[in-house]
């Protein structure tokens, strides 16, 4: 989800629920005996359990699924299953609370959990989970996935991300159906593929003695199209026979303009016959690539309105995570990239006019001398009889702040190369380290008890790995504008990311040592800069 959110089509663009029920009447009469209500978020829309009842009473109809993104599934489940809902699909791309967090902008990992507890208890079998799988983001999770169905009656679907640049596809985040398979089998050797059912978009495999099994959606490497058999239509009408395909014929406003049931069969059918033979033609594309190797590359929004908002938040947010691994990366690889063993950088940023940013090396200006500070020789935070106090900043003007402090955190060799490999158990050290100094920076006034409270107007916080020392360097910075600085914010963000990091690695090591938490430099304020020589 990006920061900002997404733009809402105005409620009188959307179908009514006479129109949906008209036209899944259509279709069914046609034909069709699955239906599919997905998003967006299709569980947020109030009918959502009347149009699941309703669409129960279709002759001919015989499944009716979901796709959710799981947050409201426990409440409702009980109400749409009495309707007539008979498959659930949960749409959930990482296992870590944190990235889930920043992923979707909200809390909510531990209701989807409760949600598919909630299917599974309700005789869902099996409960669907899809996982798009982009490199940079939570490739590295496929194991804990897959680890879901030793005890639970879950299809994890891997699904291949499918990006969109304009009208250009764009490989290098993809993760292969064949590299995803290779990385379980050396976890399972014994993984057993399963019969493929008639029309079936997935590739099944089933670890033995497992309840549940994995499956593949393979629509890049190797696409399904000939035996493609669905139709989309958006929330806002529109009829899609390909969610690849740019051309869209609205079937709500010949309803509305009045259309007959044969008008809108004739429409729909000329559509359908419009259908390419694979999207984008775009396989030579995909075996000529060069390899998936993540990079920095500006993204336009792919929105398919009513569906494609799971696509959108990635062109926005993916740059920040995509550099935030060390994928293990074959010879070929290796020599695209360069020699060396590939190093990892993060910067994680809060700032109201830019975009998350990865940085591909964390560039540090030398600190110069701005000449000494105006100092005092009485404590600011204690009154005349010695007792703490919070300076009074009423009378002060506001004026632009900016504040940098860095601290570092040698791991030892152990932890180290497993902080570097991602490896850890707990997960993804630095990204996790990343997210918790941005949250510690704006909640500084909760945790230093004479702080005031700033609202910050930009947060970064920049990881980078010291192989010679066997460290993780972190510079944090902040900006504000406001009567008071910005100093404690900055040192809290970094001094937490380093605390973050040790409480990470401390089952591999105990000999982790923080250190060199200081002020690099700050700006603005009556007692002038300082920048740390």
């Amino acid at each position: 989800m990006p920061e900002e959110g997404v733009p809402l089509t105005p409620k009188a663009d959307l179908l009514t629920t006479e129109e949906i029920l008209t036209l899944a009447q259509l279709f069914v009469k046609e034909g069709v005996d699955k239906i599919r209500l997905t998003g967006g978020e299709p569980l947020i829309r109030p009918d959502v359990v009347d149009i699941v009842a309703q669409l129960h009473r279709l002759e001919g109809l015989r499944t009716i699924g979901i796709t959710t993104n799981g947050i409201n599934l426990a409440r409702l489940l009980p109400q749409l299953q009495k309707a007539g809902l008979s498959a659930i699909n949960i749409s959930l791309d990482t296992l870590v609370p944190a990235k889930f967090e920043f992923i979707v902008r909200r809390k909510g990992f531990h209701k989807v959990m409760e949600g598919i507890h909630k299917a599974i208890e309700l005789g869902y079998s099996p409960v669907k989970v899809n996982c798009v799988v982009m490199r940079g983001l939570n490739e590295d999770e496929l194991l804990d996935f897959v680890a879901l169905t030793e005890g639970l009656p879950l299809d994890v679907r891997f699904i291949e991300y499918m990006p969109f640049d304009g009208n250009k596809w764009n490989f290098k985040k993809m993760v292969s159906y064949k590299e995803m398979l290779d990385t379980l089998r050396q976890q399972w050797p014994e993984l057993e593929k399963l019969p493929e059912e008639e029309s079936s978009t997935a590739k099944a495999f089933k670890v033995p003695g497992f309840r549940g099994q994995v499956s593949f959606i393979t629509s890049m490497s190797e696409h399904f199209c000939g035996t493609c058999n669905r139709l989309r239509i958006t929330a806002d009408g529109n009829l899609k026979v390909c969610l690849f395909g740019n051309s869209e014929v609205s079937l709500r406003d010949h309803l509305r303009a009045g259309a007959s049931e044969e008008e809108l069969l004739q429409i729909i059918g000329a559509a359908v016959g419009r259908k390419k033979r694979q999207h984008a033609e775009l396989l030579l594309m995909l075996q000529d690539s060069p390899p998936a190797i993540p990079s920095i590359s500006s993204q336009d929004p792919f929105r398919v309105q009513g569906i494609g908002h799971r696509v959108s938040f990635f062109n926005q947010m993916a740059t920040l995570w995509k550099g935030c691994r060390g994928p293990r990366t074959s010879l070929l690889a290796q020599r695209w990239l360069g020699s060396g063993p590939p190093q990892r950088h993060c910067s994680s940023r809060l700032d109201s006019d830019t975009n998350p940013k990865c940085l591909s090396a964390v560039s540090r200006a030398p600190a110069t001398p701005s000449g000494p500070p105006p100092t005092s020789d009485q404590l600011t935070h204690v009154d005349a009889e010695g007792r703490a106090a919070m300076v009074d900043v009423g009378g002060k003007l506001d004026t632009e702040r900016l504040a940098v402090a860095s601290a570092v955190v040698l791991l030892g060799p152990v932890a180290f190369k497993l902080v570097q490999k991602n490896q850890l158990k707990k997960g993804d050290a630095l990204v996790v380290a990343q997210l918790a100094g941005v949250q510690a920076a704006k909640q500084t006034s909760q945790l230093i008890p004479l702080c005031h409270h700033v609202a910050l107007s930009h947060v970064e916080v920049q990881l980078e790995l010291d192989s010679t020392r066997h460290a993780v360097g972190i510079q944090a910075s902040c900006r504000a504008r406001g009567p008071t600085g910005v100093e404690m914010e900055a040192l809290t963000a970094a001094a937490v990311a380093a605390l973050t990091l040790y409480d990470m690695c401390k089952a591999v090591s105990r000999d982790i040592v923080l250190g060199e938490i200081k002020l690099i430099s700050k700006t603005g304020g009556q007692r002038g800069d300082f920048h740390r020589t």
